[in-house]
């Protein structure tokens, strides 16, 4: 049996590289799931009810766009924690971008709320 030494630091490093692809494809999942809302708001929706059609595919044209930049910033976020762990340092999220991302989701879900209410 070892003493643990060096084995344990590559076997850290090992499982953060694995924790950062789990991290990545929920990066890919919020963004599929941002696009099949968009076409579930911006043509299903407007498909099946006699409402008028242009919020919801304004709603869905939001929601795609979110659903881009989600998959986008994962893939970008997974190479800067990559290179950061490769370099033994700790790499922070862009928190301009997360504040955008957020203020977007919190727009189209306002405007989604809005619809519910008026449309109902």
């Amino acid at each position: 049996m070892g003493t643990g030494g060096p084995d344990e630091s590559r076997d850290a490093t090992r499982r953060t590289h694995l924790a950062n692809e789990r991290t990545y494809l929920a990066w890919w999942r919020t963004g599929l799931t941002c696009l099949a809302v968009s076409l579930a708001a911006g043509k299903l929706v407007p498909a099946i009810s006699d409402q008028a059609r242009w919020p919801y595919e304004i709603l869905g044209a939001g929601f795609a766009i979110l659903g881009l930049a989600f998959i986008w910033y994962g893939m970008r976020r997974q190479r800067e924690i990559r290179e950061a762990v490769d370099e033994a340092r700790f790499e922070y999220p862009d928190d301009h971008f997360l504040a955008a991302l957020t203020a977007v989701g919190i727009v189209l879900g306002a405007f989604l709320l809005v619809l519910v209410v008026i449309q109902t």
